[in-house]
């Protein structure tokens, strides 16, 4: 009768380390993100998991002190039972029989079973687990306090270690959103464009000043409008005398309600004073970061701004389609022009414009090429490893990649060919 409740004890100790070990898992592997959101639809359980697991050294204590304490209870009624029917070799039975039941049924099984249902067996085990903690607050504190004193004694601050930032955090899960289809693609290229709105300057997106339309304010007013007519933008930087010198913004719209206001009274337009059109220019550094522009740009209802360097000199021009398009990818409507700053070749080699930005090549293509801050785009990637200007025909060998120059416009790259490493290649580095 005594061997018969012996066994059925040691069986109840074996279903309560499986608790302990499977509860463990679970607590851990359990998602923060659904938690959190299940906590803020309404519930209960999952706010209460997501307490204890705000003091992981408080929920990991109590449990491994409850899983050793019905291990070791169960390995030693185990042992006296075996003793007490084949003697001393009953020690070797029990070392072996426990070390079985032990490692199958009270860690792989539970914890395998946590490991796939995390997130609904931590919150159907809440208040059981919230009540062990409860009940072995006192020793589990003792045993930190212990634990941590040992760390301090060999130098080691736990206090220190972390698990890295959020936003590494959040790369790492958006790296993980895995597939070929373009729809995957192009969700995980935007979900790493809003991150990085907060370490990208707006020099790495803005139009740069030769490539910005611009009117001089002391051209006549009928060459005004029709440049104004032509253009594809709707706002454009007016300058006076010197192009570094931006007097004022035109927008399209003024100029034509202008237009309209004189033929209605059968006025000329000959006298029209462009600055009296013009609205005042809002210059902001080339420093600044796409999230800051972003939210300048809310805050002052504005979508234009010039862009100048630390001494004041005009750089270029960033509008908020530009930072839309830095997450959303491009933004065309009817009155866009195309540029094609990439074509495609047989052989898989790509003709690219000088001034397409790396930025632009790493999003569309999942190129890994570096982006530094001491250049934006792809010639000046290639000035910057070749430490000189190229001549057309010279070729490059850098970070895996092949750049062949292909035309040179005075001290420009114009056109690069650039041969990607093969698939095959990237796999076997991995």
């Amino acid at each position: 009768m005594d061997f018969w409740v012996s066994v059925a004890i040691v069986f109840v100790l074996l279903m309560l380390s499986g608790f302990f070990s499977g509860s463990e898992t679970a607590l851990t592997a359990a998602s923060k993100s659904r938690l959190h959101e299940w906590e803020k639809r309404g519930n209960k359980r999952a706010g209460m998991v997501n307490k204890i697991r705000s003091n992981k050294d408080r929920m990991i204590g109590s449990l491994l002190l409850g899983n050793n304490l019905v291990n070791i209870l169960a390995s030693a009624l185990t042992t006296s039972v075996l003793i007490k029917l084949v003697g001393e070799a009953g020690v070797v039975y029990a070392t072996l029989i426990m070390t079985a039941l032990v490692l199958i049924f009270a860690e792989v099984l539970p914890k395998t079973y946590a490991l796939t249902h995390a997130d609904k067996m931590s919150v159907a085990i809440a208040p059981i687990i919230r009540f062990v903690i409860w009940l072995f607050y006192p020793v589990a504190e003792a045993v930190n306090f212990i634990v941590r004193l040992t760390f301090k004694l060999f130098g080691a601050d736990m206090s220190k270690i972390s698990d890295g930032s959020h936003m590494d955090i959040l790369r790492g899960v958006i790296e993980l959103h895995e597939g070929q289809d373009t729809e995957t693609h192009e969700q995980r290229a935007m979900l790493r464009s809003v991150l990085d709105l907060f370490d990208v300057d707006i020099e790495e997106i803005m139009t740069h000043r030769k490539n910005v339309l611009m009117l001089d304010a002391l051209d006549p007013v009928e060459e005004i409008i029709q440049q104004t007519l032509e253009s594809p933008y709707t706002r454009m930087p007016v300058f006076r005398d010197d192009p570094d010198n931006i007097v004022g913004v035109l927008h399209a719209k003024d100029l034509m309600r202008e237009l309209k206001a004189r033929e209605q009274n059968n006025q000329s337009i000959s006298d029209i004073d462009i600055m009296d059109l013009v609205a005042d220019p809002w210059f902001v550094p080339e420093a600044t970061t796409l999230f800051d522009q972003l939210q300048a740009f809310k805050s002052r209802r504005g979508h234009f701004a010039v862009v100048v360097d630390e001494y004041g000199s005009f750089m270029g021009i960033v509008t908020l389609e530009d930072i839309l398009e830095e997450i959303v990818g491009e933004i065309d409507d009817e009155h866009d022009e195309t540029v094609i700053g990439v074509r495609k070749q047989a052989g898989g080699s790509f003709m690219v414009d000088g001034d397409v930005t790396i930025r632009d090549l790493n999003r569309e293509f999942e190129w890994e090429l570096p982006d530094d801050a001491d250049y934006s785009t792809l010639a000046g990637l290639i000035i910057h490893e070749a430490r000189a200007i190229p001549e057309a025909g010279q070729s490059f060998t850098f970070h895996k990649f092949r750049f062949d120059i292909v035309k040179r416009q005075r001290n420009q790259l114009a056109l690069i060919r650039v041969m990607p490493p093969l698939k095959e290649e990237n796999e076997a580095a991995a």
